[in-house]
């Protein structure tokens, strides 16, 4: 079988502020969604089989990557899937402090990193999580075509932008959800949702839009990547 055949469906989640920030540059992390717009994150969270961030956001977030909703996670159960979906966490460089909160709850963890981020991490997450080495860089194919191999479908990924940016110039994005905030930020030093790149198709290139939907003053849109808009 070729390699992607088996690749997950890769959905990227992201709220933004009408000027594209994921949030501000102070210490305390911006809550652009509402609590309807959080459940309705959970939602795909309980949909998915793998739930992917980049080590910046477990530095500077300390997530922990669960579904909330007991309810949820007892229809996860009964369908045969585990409680939680799979944290997989992404670095180049290894560097991961143990003490974060999604190493102590939850289900099975994942990293993948390179060779040297390998070499850092050493045993330091020994019992914690599965520590994969895709080579000299990360390869986010090969991280993809690892994770379909061990059975994941659907996989849910949350940032930063760096990952966004990559999975999205690899053309290796099927689905965005995107929760658009009525706020401004503003300010240049804050993390946008996405970075330069060469994205496929370029400026040319107009993604179709599947739905648009409303949850209190936040709006949802979802868009396909690889479709090209219905509208002429």
């Amino acid at each position: 079988m070729s390699a992607g055949a088996d690749r997950p469906h890769v959905l990227l989640s992201v709220a933004v502020s009408i000027d594209g920030y994921i949030d501000d540059a102070g210490p305390d992390r911006l809550l652009l969604s509402n609590a309807a717009d959080f459940d309705r994150v959970d939602a795909l969270r309980a949909e998915s089989d793998a739930i992917l961030i980049g080590a910046g956001t477990l530095r500077s977030d300390d997530p922990r990557l669960l579904v909330n909703s007991e309810d949820r996670r007892i229809s996860r159960v009964a369908a045969g899937k585990p409680e939680y979906p799979l944290r997989v966490i992404v670095t180049a460089t290894g560097d991961l402090d143990p003490a974060r909160r999604l190493w102590h709850c939850g289900g099975e963890r994942i990293v993948y990193t390179t060779d040297s981020g390998a070499a850092r991490i050493g045993h330091g997450l020994d019992g914690l999580a599965k520590v994969v080495s895709l080579g000299a860089t990360v390869d986010f194919a090969a991280l993809l075509d690892d994770l379909g191999s061990q059975g994941v479908g659907r996989l849910m990924v949350e940032g930063g932008g760096a990952i966004h940016t990559a999975f999205l110039a690899a053309d290796l994005v099927d689905e965005i959800s995107m929760a658009v905030a009525p706020i401004v930020v503003g300010d240049p030093d804050a993390p946008r949702f996405l970075g330069p790149a060469d994205f496929p198709g370029g400026p040319g290139h107009r993604m179709r839009l599947a739905e648009v939907g409303r949850i209190g003053d936040i709006a949802v849109l979802r868009y396909l990547p690889k479709e090209d808009s219905d509208v002429g």
